[in-house]
């Protein structure tokens, strides 16, 4: 796996020397203290901090503390049927618990991209073994051709012809969607989004596997606050009481055709 130069028409390897990332044209890019690099151009930028805000980063990680994806980890692991030989790349990584957990348990290597750089900093902070880079994954991934056996990506949005160029042959691809029920204790039922994700991908891509996971989680007060501010819908305490409240997620695994 390696790095490209995300300056406008170059693309070549970047390669690490000192504290930044550089490539034979002499574009560089700096390493953070906490480990991760960041490659966003000003042409990748739609506000001056994009991705996910800081707020919603420590709500979510705190509840994946308290538990809520247990059943969501398994049901992806069992799925993304990745090893020790795998190399996995989790597209709209967050703040890392999906991937550094899967990576933990079944000890291949991991890379994440995000597009917020305060998501991409806790997770390098937390989860030093994989490999943490802020980029617009929307627009470009910022890898070398077939670099990846295995692609996840978790509630986050999709690029069906980056993952298929950065997929080796016979790699496959784990899509995570909200469900109908998730949440629904908080917003109602939801739609459904699998004819949605598969229609994205088109006749170019064959669906392996599918499945559906949910989790009733019983939350207190504060992890109620935690789940509205990941979501962007912040309440006040005081309009907010402890409550059960569902997580289901749909998964799919994909294959690009030959």
């Amino acid at each position: 796996m390696i790095l490209v130069c995300t300056v406008r028409g170059c693309l070549l390897p970047l390669q690490r020397e000192g504290n930044s990332m550089r490539c034979a044209k002499g574009h560089s890019f700096d390493v953070a203290r906490s480990g991760y690099v960041n490659l966003l151009q000003p042409q990748d930028k739609r506000s001056k901090a994009p991705g996910d805000a800081a707020k919603a980063v420590d709500a979510r990680r705190r509840l994946h503390d308290r538990g809520v994806s247990a059943a969501a980890v398994e049901a992806i692991g069992a799925m993304l049927h990745a090893g020790t030989d795998d190399t996995v790349l989790d597209v709209g990584c967050g703040e890392g618990f999906y991937l550094a957990t899967l990576a933990r348990g079944f000890a291949f290597e991991a890379c994440g991209v995000d597009l917020s750089i305060p998501a991409v900093h806790a997770a390098a902070r937390r989860y030093p073994s994989c490999q943490w880079t802020v980029a617009n994954a929307d627009r470009f991934l910022p890898y070398r051709d077939a670099s990846f056996s295995r692609l996840m990506t978790v509630t986050a949005r999709r690029n069906p012809p980056e993952f298929r160029r950065v997929l080796r042959p016979g790699g496959r691809v784990v899509v995570a969607a909200p469900s109908p029920e998730d949440l629904i204790e908080l917003r109602g039922r939801g739609k459904d989004r699998v004819a949605a994700v598969l229609k994205e991908f088109g006749d170019g891509w064959s669906l392996v596997e599918q499945a559906r996971v949910s989790q009733i989680v019983q939350l207190d007060q504060a992890g109620v606050l935690d789940v509205l501010a990941s979501i962007y819908r912040p309440l006040r305490a005081a309009e907010v009481q402890g409550m059960q409240v569902t997580f289901g997620l749909d998964l799919l695994c994909l294959e690009p055709r030959i």
